[in-house]
């Protein structure tokens, strides 16, 4: 069967057809999964959490451009600003991030928005995969800035080791989902959409960026970078709000779906976001294979197995790793907009309703 043909099925099925006097949606008719209720209908809401979530998305909207690279460049250009090891971190960062979360907004939109069958959660989606455009266009305007050379970062997934084993990780939890002839309704394809909305969110959005973030928002601290920091500080409290989107729609699929959580199943998760941790931290290791910014790749590894332990909490696991106190308490700070205004030095546009978000790390 070709794609079109896959599509025109599709298209006929009972949940995209529009039938004449039919029954109002309600409530009860909504499901996040397998559910067969017009999608076109937002409300009644069944998720109000969802519709909360894409408001206070909506509300948070920033512009890199908005943020002045002046200092940046001038640190960037002189001879004696930035440090080599200094250097690797940007670069590292950055050629890991620009196409991160280029692999994040496609998935979003090919994959999970796909098979995620309500209205309200659709629409935080879409708006998560402007965010992850923003986050791309924000990297650009930081690599052009600074006058890196683009081919280098861009292309850093394919030839340095420890970010190529990261973007490699991801590929295969993302391709049955946006595989056109996939579809869920059985327990094994719904196993498979749980398992790679998990990897995604609990690992690919919520483990793996945090290394470049700490390095990066502690070069902001020592008041250097602070144009490529204040956009990070952004970026990370968009990817926070993600992070705790998909445990609720994570959480939501496993109340509503309780088959689908065998143990057998949970074994596998467990590995899947050991086996990111694994990986993070050899990514530590190579960005900072000596000690820097009051900081060393032990250090990391600590806080890396420490935001582990809060995503197997967060989908109802039990922690996996020896307990340790968070080593950078100040990156829960940093997310508080508002209480950090002056932090880096620099005008900083504030979130709208800052104040009103949590952040649950």
């Amino acid at each position: 069967m070709s794609i079109a043909e896959t599509i025109e099925r599709t298209m006929q099925s009972e949940q995209f057809a529009i039938k004449m006097g039919e029954g109002r949606v309600v409530v009860s008719d909504k499901k996040m999964i397998n559910c067969r209720s017009d999608l076109n209908q937002l409300v009644p809401f069944k998720y109000p959490w969802a519709w909360e979530k894409y408001k206070n998305a909506c509300a948070n909207t920033w512009m890199p451009e908005e943020i002045s690279m002046l200092k940046d460049v001038e640190l960037w250009k002189s001879p004696n600003g930035i440090t080599p090891d200094e250097r690797v971190i940007i670069e590292r960062s950055l050629g890991f991030f620009a196409t991160a979360d280029s692999l994040v907004g496609n998935n979003v939109v090919l994959a999970i928005y796909r098979h995620i069958t309500n209205p309200e959660c659709r629409q935080y989606l879409l708006r998560q995969a402007f965010e992850e455009s923003l986050h791309t266009h924000s990297y650009q305007y930081i690599i052009q800035s600074l006058g890196i050379d683009e081919g280098y970062i861009f292309n850093m997934y394919r030839e340095i080791p420890s970010v190529h084993a990261k973007a490699a990780y991801a590929l295969p939890l993302t391709q049955a989902l946006a595989n056109p002839y996939f579809t869920t309704g059985t327990p094994e394809a719904d196993q498979i959409l749980l398992r790679d909305l998990i990897a995604f969110y609990m690992v690919f959005e919520g483990l793996f960026f945090y290394v470049g973030f700490a390095q990066l928002l502690s070069m902001g601290r020592r008041n250097k970078m602070v144009g490529t920091a204040e956009q990070i500080q952004y970026i990370l409290r968009d990817e926070s709000m993600h992070v705790n989107f998909g445990v609720d729609m994570i959480n939501q699929i496993r109340i509503e779906n309780p088959h689908l959580w065998t143990k057998k199943f949970e074994e596998e998760i467990i590995k899947i976001i050991c086996d990111g941790v694994e990986l993070e931290c050899a990514y530590a290791r190579d960005t900072m294979p000596r000690g820097i910014l009051g900081m060393n790749a032990e250090v990391f590894e600590d806080y890396v197995k420490f935001i582990a332990n809060r995503r197997f909490m967060q989908i109802g696991i039990e922690p996996q790793y020896p307990q340790k106190a968070n080593p950078f308490p100040w990156m829960s700070e940093i997310i508080d907009l508002k209480k950090e205004k002056n932090f880096f030095e620099t005008r900083v546009t504030e979130y709208q309703v800052g104040g009103t978000l949590s952040w649950d790390e």
